[in-house]
């Protein structure tokens, strides 16, 4: 049975930060790479493939346990090379942990007074396997959540960016479930040796953002 925490956390309306970003959307959009619905569902699926191949192993990883948060935190600061990715994940991880400790404090609070001791960087996908075990949810529960979250802040941005309109948006939301279902079937289970960029010209665009002329999202 889905629990009402994570229907809580899954919820749009709660703040922690994501809608700030476009994870390289905006980049790509201005770089005419995105011109309409087609477009926008294979960069969709490109987001979720990549949030599979990073964020799914870190995740497990740090809500089984099976490494130190810092190792993995660490981990996950080295992969992503890319500057904007990287400043991305960081400010998402702090916000999410700042958010939950200040709503769930007999959870979230201790955990947040331990990472900022350890002073680590917060990269969302290990932060997020650590925090989601506080908080009561399993480790499936917490993957879903990440994959939602991620195909969620994509067509959210290509709303405000003018890319599609919300009815368009959540009807490609619902047509890409089986999607969501071959990413956890292909990723839920593999490691943090595994990790792997599977969308390197999304990624070469997220680059770009600062240089934007001008620009809606924070990447």
């Amino acid at each position: 049975m889905t629990s009402w925490r994570l229907l809580q956390l899954a919820d749009a309306a709660f703040p922690s930060g994501g809608f700030a970003h476009s994870s390289g959307l905006e980049a790509a959009m201005q770089a005419r790479e995105l011109c309409d619905a087609h477009d926008l569902r294979l960069f969709a699926e490109g987001a979720l493939w990549q949030a599979g191949w990073f964020a799914l192993p870190l995740i497990r990883a740090a809500h089984l346990e099976l490494a130190p948060l810092s190792a993995l935190d660490a981990r996950a600061d080295a992969f992503l090379g890319n500057h904007i990715a990287n400043r991305q994940s960081r400010t998402q991880g702090r916000a999410l942990l700042a958010t939950a400790a200040a709503i769930f404090p007999d959870e979230a609070a201790g955990l947040r007074r331990e990472m900022r001791a350890k002073k680590l960087c917060l990269h969302l996908a290990p932060l997020s396997g650590a925090l989601y075990r506080a908080l009561g949810l399993g480790c499936d529960e917490a993957q879903r959540l990440h994959l939602y979250g991620a195909l969620r802040g994509v067509l959210s941005a290509a709303v405000r960016l003018g890319l599609a309109g919300t009815h368009e948006a959540q009807s490609l939301q619902a047509s890409l479930e089986p999607a969501l279902d071959q990413v956890l079937a292909a990723c839920a289970q593999l490691g943090p040796d595994e990790l792997a960029q599977t969308a390197p010209l999304a990624d070469l665009f997220s680059a770009a953002h600062d240089r934007l002329y001008s620009r809606l999202f924070q990447s």
